[in-house]
């Protein structure tokens, strides 16, 4: 969803552009406090898949951590043959 927000007369998005570059982040403020964070679509992408494959560690070792989800040779074989 994309917004684009007045900000003194002007289109903040067009203001907000002029300083995004590559593998640097913007942020917004309000009253100098916490607000947004604008960033490289390519980074966010990136950023974005790299939170999703450390989840998928993440709960392949607690899987591994009670001991479930391992095959034995057998088990394997016959899933491979499937």
């Amino acid at each position: 969803m994309r917004k684009e927000v007045s900000f003194g007369g002007k289109v903040i998005s067009n203001e907000v552009l002029k300083n995004c570059h590559k593998g640097e982040l913007v942020y917004l403020t309000k009253n100098s406090g916490g607000g947004f964070v604008v960033m490289d679509i390519e980074d966010y992408e990136r950023d974005h898949a790299e939170k999703k494959l450390l989840m998928k560690l993440q709960e392949a070792e607690e899987v591994v951590k009670d001991g479930e989800g391992w095959l034995n040779l057998d088990e394997l074989k016959v899933m491979v043959e499937e």
